[in-house]
């Protein structure tokens, strides 16, 4: 019993040997699968980074291009914006010259009709001065006739009171004569007045007409 016992434990060590070698080998196997799969993920990994370079730099290329492109457009457009606003500017500057030339214009348009005012003014006036001046005069020979006239009225109406009271007194006179002779007066018979007294007395009346114009005048 005793010579087979060392046999039992080496056939055992060998065996525990030859699990621990498959266990490895198995384990080795399976690291070379992951190293293969890592070294695939990285060959995959580094196509990838490789396209996605080459993508990189096409898109750098592609945005560079745009940037020109851009920058080109952006010039165009303020060149546009710029020529659009140099039209607009003039468009303006030819209004408003249009528009000052206008009321350069109106203007002298209107130192004309002032300067035709001013001169119809001052002849209006001279003539309001001299009409003032006429009606000044025009009052005063008013103011003289009136005088005149209130004067020639009152030696009119004196001359009249005269000749009334002159009237007056003939009458009187004949009334105390008739009273004085009524007889002589009653017998005689009324005749006609000769023409010649008739004559006379057409004379003296036209006399005291002209004498009371005269007096009036």
């Amino acid at each position: 019993m005793a010579p087979s016992a060392p046999r039992t434990r080496a056939a055992a060590a060998l065996r525990m040997k030859q699990i621990a070698l498959d266990n490895q080998d198995r384990t080795i196997r399976r690291l070379r699968a992951q190293l293969a799969i890592e070294r695939r993920g990285l060959a995959a990994t580094k196509k990838e980074l490789k396209e996605t370079q080459v993508a990189l730099e096409a898109s750098h290329k592609v945005i560079a291009g745009l940037t020109e492109i851009g920058l080109r457009m952006s010039k165009n457009i303020a060149l546009d914006n710029q020529d659009r606003t140099i039209r607009r500017l003039r468009a303006q500057l030819a209004i408003e010259r249009r528009g000052l030339a206008a009321t350069k214009k109106e203007l002298k348009e209107t130192q004309v009709a002032l300067e035709a005012s001013h001169k119809v003014i001052a002849g209006l006036t001279e003539i309001g001065l001299r009409m003032s001046k006429n009606i000044e005069k025009m009052k005063v020979k008013k103011h003289l006739v009136r005088s005149n006239h209130v004067e020639c009225h009152q030696k009119f109406q004196a001359r009249i009171h005269e000749v009334e009271d002159s009237m007056q007194a003939q009458h009187l006179l004949i009334e105390a004569l008739v009273d004085e002779k009524p007889s002589t007066v009653s017998k005689k018979p009324t005749m006609p007045l000769p023409h010649s007294m008739m004559i006379g007395k057409k004379n003296r009346k036209k006399n005291r007409k002209r004498k009371r114009l005269r007096i009036f005048l």
